[in-house]
């Protein structure tokens, strides 16, 4: 008898609920990944679920094991986006009232989606955390159901499914590597692969990845029971959770291998490496697995794959993470370079740049930037460049001819 509130046969279970609602979703070779990562990788295209997240999968469940009475009642949520919406989505499916509370500027894409599947949205609440408490006390007030984004066992068998795909789809795979916030999503593949695995008398890796300013488990992991950790911002808010839930933490605790973190950049790296290379568009928290990928954390034991949580992204959010991707990358980059005021001086710089391939994308010269005397000028000039070496050779370029550039670093600052 398994000690967790999770089996193997509550995801099979799951799996027979979702069955015209949840889309099974396509595996892709990912070549890039795979030169990198020096074994065959495969991605789990989640991305291209209804909604637009795994997360459909996990509320589908969990509302279709509703009694009547509590289906009578309504159910409520709180969400930054993808939980709503995979709530609202499945509520609709079940002809049951959800009521959503969503934190202040969350993605206008999300809330106008959540809203679109019918579901009654307050923004009333700056935190998930505050939204949570908000819901709650919704619960108590009039009855309704409320619905944990990870931390019910409903929610994490549903989410599990995508466990038993994955096993079907890539019968040999030896690692998969997981986007991880509470905890939920992680927690159910574990439940599914590493008992399917063992049937067979070998294992599978689960590795889990967090954002490094929202990384909750490894600390948890270290305390040994769910910790609260100061949460940061990061522009991956589907994974940015301050705490693990009580019912996922033993079941990462016990089947998890591994979590890593990532930093801000690497996230936009690998939505603008998923988009170049795949063509496909993944938000900032369903491409963690891919971050780290391409960061080196993950360790080559075999054919691998990685999820793809998510696709929810707002244009304008996409616009500055593919800015912030190409810094990332070493392709693109800003300068601010201290000149004397007489003429031939952006000559001579424009020279320089296009004898080492660098090309001129944006100019500002000015006379009045802070700190400059009367007989001086700022240039801040920005380049499109081939990686970190190329930069450096444009920098090593331009202070041998005498000049002392100023780079931006991956935030402009």
């Amino acid at each position: 008898m398994s000690p967790h509130e999770v089996t193997l046969a509550h995801v099979e279970q799951a799996a027979a609920a979702l069955a015209g609602i949840a889309q099974r979703t396509p595996v892709d070779h990912a070549t890039h990944l795979s030169d990198v990562l020096g074994v065959p990788v495969t991605m789990k295209l989640e991305n291209l679920q209804r909604t637009g997240s795994f997360k459909l999968r996990g509320a589908t469940y969990r509302l279709s094991r509703l009694s009547p009475d509590e289906r009578s009642r309504g159910v409520v949520a709180a969400s930054a986006g993808n939980h709503a919406q995979g709530v609202a989505f499945a509520a609709q499916q079940l002809a049951i009232d959800a009521t959503i509370f969503m934190p202040l500027g969350a993605p206008v894409p999300k809330l106008l989606a959540t809203k679109g599947y019918g579901a009654t949205v307050f923004t009333d609440g700056a935190t998930v955390e505050e939204c949570l408490a908000l819901a709650h006390e919704h619960a108590a007030r009039t009855g309704a159901v409320m619905v944990h984004p990870f931390d019910h066992p409903d929610v994490i068998a549903g989410q599990g499914t995508i466990g038993l795909e994955i096993w079907q789809d890539v019968p040999d795979v030896e690692t998969v590597v997981v986007p991880v916030g509470g905890g939920g999503l992680i927690a159910g593949i574990a439940v599914a692969v590493k008992e399917l695995a063992a049937r067979e008398g070998r294992a599978v890796r689960v590795v889990g990845v967090q954002a490094a300013t929202a990384a909750s488990y490894p600390a948890s992991l270290a305390e040994g029971e769910p910790t609260t950790v100061e949460r940061g911002t990061s522009i991956a808010d589907g994974i940015a959770v301050a705490r693990p839930g009580d019912v996922t933490f033993p079941l990462v605790r016990d089947l998890v291998d591994q979590v890593v973190t990532v930093e801000e950049d690497d996230l936009a790296r690998a939505v603008l490496e998923v988009l170049e290379r795949t063509k496909l568009v993944v938000e900032p928290a369903g491409a963690a697995g891919v971050a780290a990928i391409l960061g080196g954390l993950i360790e080559p034991t075999g054919p691998t794959t990685v999820l793809l949580s998510g696709g929810n992204i707002d244009p304008l959010l996409m616009q500055r993470i593919i800015a912030l991707g190409l810094v990332a990358s070493g392709r693109y980059m800003t300068m601010r370079i201290p000149l004397p005021d007489r003429p031939g001086q952006l000559a001579r710089v424009s020279e320089i740049l296009a004898s080492v391939g660098a090309n001129v994308i944006e100019v500002l010269h000015t006379r009045h930037d802070l700190g400059l005397t009367v007989g001086d000028v700022v240039l801040q000039i920005s380049v499109e460049t081939r990686g970190q070496n190329h930069q450096a050779e444009v920098v090593s370029a331009l202070r041998d001819a005498g000049f002392e550039p100023q780079v931006a670093d991956a935030q402009g600052d």
